[in-house]
């Protein structure tokens, strides 16, 4: 039996197919402005890899904000819940999920059968999300690709001390009109997401292992300096990013 789980987000949409308790399939798109579209065509694309149809999947589970825009979803769970639940199938040792996607962060903590048991959220402002890295990067006329890169091989880091996304550039371009390096700025920029980031979390228990999900997961900068400001080792896997829709498949292979 096969189940999926799609999770639309801010930024990304993500598909993940379950056979029983194998992950077979899955895959990631731009949500772009259309989420019913978007959630179509990203269950099409993890259904093409492995040869099935949407008649072939048994439930299905959506989560994430467009969640509800989910065509023909058997039910909706919240992405704190998936979240957990995707964190504690792929390593069942995590107690604490850290989740940083485009538009919130969240700090999650779980038991020992991954389900939440505590959470906080930072939904109010981009400062601490993607969305913020994605901002200073455009002022920087930078790709935000190289982001980790360029933080990573910075000598100092310049102070960013706005928690605001807009003062926060204005920081940035003085930054820049003063002559400070681009690194130096990267590298702030990404003091600053992470201390945004660790000011929330502290709010909850933190507990060994922690893991970190969602796409800024893939900057390696943002995980090394959230691992010295919390002074923990940060778990990274290659599912980072689809951990919530392999939550929601749990859930819709649970029923």
């Amino acid at each position: 039996m096969h189940y999926a789980g799609v999770d639309v987000g801010a930024i990304t949409a993500k598909a993940a197919l379950l056979d029983d308790n194998e992950l077979v399939a899955s895959a990631v798109i731009a949500a772009g402005y259309n989420r019913v579209e978007a959630a179509c065509e990203v269950l099409a694309q993890a259904l093409q890899q492995v040869g099935l149809e949407r008649e072939d999947i048994a439930r299905l589970v959506a989560t994430g904000y467009g969640r509800v825009q989910v065509p023909n979803a058997d039910r909706t769970v919240t992405e704190i819940t998936c979240h957990g639940r995707g964190a504690h199938w792929l390593c069942p040792d995590v107690r604490t999920v850290i989740d940083i996607g485009g538009q919130d962060s969240k700090g999650i903590a779980v038991n020992g059968v991954g389900k939440v048991v505590d959470f906080v959220m930072n939904d109010k402002c981009a400062a601490g999300t993607g969305r913020f890295l994605e901002v200073m990067a455009h002022a920087l006329e930078e790709d935000l690709a190289r982001f980790a890169e360029l933080s990573l091989s910075a000598q100092r880091r310049v102070a960013i001390s706005s928690t605001c996304t807009v003062f926060a550039e204005s920081e940035v371009v003085t930054h820049i009109a003063a002559g400070a390096p681009k690194a130096a700025i990267i590298a702030g920029i990404h003091e600053a997401i992470v201390a945004r980031v660790a000011s929330m979390v502290s709010r909850i228990p933190v507990r060994e292992v922690v893991m970190l999900t969602g796409g800024v997961a893939r900057n390696g900068g943002v995980v090394r300096m959230l691992e010295e400001k919390l002074k923990r080792t940060i778990l990274v896997l290659p599912e980072a990013q689809i951990t919530g829709a392999i939550g929601a498949a749990l859930f819709a292979r649970d029923g």
